[in-house]
């Protein structure tokens, strides 16, 4: 079975959404590959942002500091639920381009594992450790530091190299008609939007498993 997850980096609802799909695969006994797919919120992003974020956000969103304040107080509780420390007081917003490319190298050097592995590692970056994103010396040592070869990095760091790649991810979930992150394809056959419980995603991979089983044809994402 294969689910693909179209998330970004830079979304704490993606990084909830990779702790469950996590936890659902603990609790599913047959083998699934796992590859995540680009999808950026905001490609015109500029590498990084000045000033502070909260208040950014609040004038982006027509809100106010304290109703964003309470947002995040509300995420990162959820976040906190499923094991995953959320410190928006420290996040360090911006482009997000580098950070995938760097996903589709993870991808082609180690499969799931290795992909998945930089991925929480990039999560952690930005969430966590207050890690600027956006910001080629800091994705070098969180790539490195996650098992990536430091002359590989250099190498796409230093290029366009992926950059079809994470456009091509983004294409297909135009296609798909995919608007918001984390959004699950499971098989193929199943298309599931947000960070969906662990239950709910346990589910949809036991019924594609079923039908794959009976020979049921596969269906839209959607």
């Amino acid at each position: 079975m294969k689910v693909e997850i179209w998330s970004d980096v830079a979304c704490p609802w993606c990084a909830i959404g990779t702790r469950r799909i996590a936890a659902a695969l603990e609790r599913f006994p047959h083998e699934v590959e796992v590859r995540y797919r680009s999808f950026e919120l905001d490609p015109s992003a500029p590498r990084g942002y000045e000033g502070d974020r909260t208040e950014r956000l609040a004038a982006k969103f027509g809100s106010d500091v304290a109703q964003v304040r309470a947002m995040e107080a509300r995420v990162a509780g959820i976040a906190a639920e499923d094991g995953l420390e959320l410190r928006f007081d420290r996040a360090r917003d911006g482009n997000t381009v580098d950070a995938h490319r760097l996903l589709h190298l993870a991808w082609e050097l180690g499969g799931t594992a290795l992909q998945s592995r930089v991925k929480s590692a990039l999560v952690t970056a930005l969430f966590t450790d207050g890690e600027p994103i956006g910001d080629a010396d800091a994705l070098r040592r969180v790539a490195v530091a996650a098992g990536l070869p430091p002359s590989d990095v250099d190498r796409v760091l230093g290029s366009d190299e992926y950059l079809d790649a994470v456009r091509e991810d983004e294409a297909r979930a135009r296609r798909y008609g995919i608007s918001g992150v984390p959004f699950f394809v499971i098989d193929g056959r199943y298309g599931l939007s947000g960070a969906q419980p662990a239950d709910t995603l346990v589910q949809a991979l036991e019924r594609a498993w079923d039908e794959a089983q009976a020979g049921t044809p596969s269906g839209n994402a959607r």
